[in-house]
């Protein structure tokens, strides 16, 4: 045999055996490194298992859904005692509104006054929103008894009740500027000052950009009627 030939095929062995080692450690490389991706991933889910188990956060849920529930129970037990909406009353009911829940606004009003429609219509879109405090209006002219009683001489008139005792009052415009064209938020505002109001707890920019959308609006209706008369 040709020494030649056999030189080159005994390289051309050793350089494929030197291939296929490198071929399996390639191979060997990649399923290792596979393997290491893998197993975060598989930690997660062991992770996220033993949480979904762990008492703690069962508990947690538990008591979140609870005060969820109550409060639910809560907003309608105020609802059927007349929160949640403005509302109109009479003289005979007065009484029992004001004393009947912890906190309540009363709107003294004339029905042929600008600014009490004004008043009206930041009120109405106020008492949905803060459903833990009552809102009524009740006509002056029908009501002489408590508007003798309150010492109300000027409309409109917002007097503030807690536990059925007036606490204090907006006579006309004075905390807002004197103006017609405050904001719903000014209102908001003077009342959360007063203590009448509760902050807000959840997520109410959405809220606060549709009443003022509405108050716009309004305005509007209310100019409108005003160039008519």
């Amino acid at each position: 045999m040709d020494p030649d030939a056999v030189k080159s095929t005994l390289s051309n062995l050793a350089f494929g055996n030197v291939i296929a080692a490198a071929a399996r450690d390639l191979q060997k490389e990649m399923v290792a490194k596979d393997k290491a991706q893998a197993a975060p991933a598989s930690h997660d889910e062991v992770d996220l298992d033993e949480l979904l188990d762990d008492p703690e956060l069962e508990k947690l849920h538990a008591e979140r859904i609870a005060a969820l529930k109550k409060e639910a129970e809560k907003r309608e037990v105020l609802k059927r005692q007349g929160h949640g909406e403005y509302r109109e009353i009479t003289e005979g009911d007065f009484l029992g509104e004001v004393t009947g829940s912890e906190k309540v606004i009363c709107h003294f009003y004339h029905r042929e006054f600008y600014r009490c429609k004004i008043m009206d219509k930041h009120l109405k879109a106020l008492a949905p929103i803060y459903v833990g405090t009552k809102f009524v209006k009740l006509d002056a002219e029908n009501a002489p008894f408590f508007v003798s009683k309150l010492a109300i001489k000027t409309l409109p008139c917002v007097i503030l009740f807690k536990k059925g005792i007036a606490v204090d009052r907006l006579v006309g415009f004075q905390d807002l500027g004197s103006k017609d064209d405050f904001s719903t938020r000014a209102l908001e505002n003077i009342l959360k000052m007063k203590g009448i109001i509760d902050e807000k707890k959840k997520d109410d920019d959405d809220d606060d950009e549709e009443s003022e959308s509405k108050n716009r609006r309004v305005r509007s209706s209310t100019a409108q009627d005003s160039d008519s008369d």
